[in-house]
């Protein structure tokens, strides 16, 4: 399953958002190029705020799929995506809404063999179903934020 886009009015402006239901395994990809990438490990924050709870935690996990073009001979439609990382995130109390910020390392065999300038996928999910994951409400993603060494 997917995770739906919504935007929500808020009091000054839009608010754009990813809805990860709790109870259930959802999912959102995208499509990147590893620019000037150099070598180590990547650094992934997800910014998320729980749309309507003040505690539990959130089961997140990042995977990352990369293909060199003119060098790589696998079908890219059936690329499988490396060995995940998961991060469990706990809400902060007090205020529902409030912002949140998952940080994942990603790097050797999870990072799929990436070199510079490789196409690449990236997927984030919340796990829900994991007995782990105790936010009984959405998880709302603001923004997925990616960085690494060009050296």
């Amino acid at each position: 399953m997917f995770a739906p886009v919504d935007i929500i009015q808020g009091t000054s402006f839009p608010m754009p958002r990813l809805l990860f239901d709790a109870g259930a395994d959802e999912a959102r990809m995208w499509k990147t190029s590893a620019v000037s990438y150099g070598s180590g490990a990547w650094t992934i924050e997800v910014i998320w705020y729980a749309v309507n709870a003040t505690s539990g935690v959130v089961r997140w996990e990042i995977a990352v799929a990369a293909v060199t073009p003119e060098t790589d001979s696998q079908d890219i439609e059936t690329k499988a995506f490396a060995t995940a990382v998961t991060v469990d995130d706990t809400h902060l109390g007090t205020t529902s809404k409030r912002l949140h910020k998952a940080t994942f390392t990603v790097s050797g065999a999870n990072l799929d063999g990436v070199a510079a300038d490789d196409d690449v996928r990236i997927r984030l999910r919340r796990i829900g179903s994991n007995v782990a994951d105790t936010l009984a409400n959405d998880a709302a993603v603001t923004e997925v934020r990616l960085s690494y060494s060009d050296s």
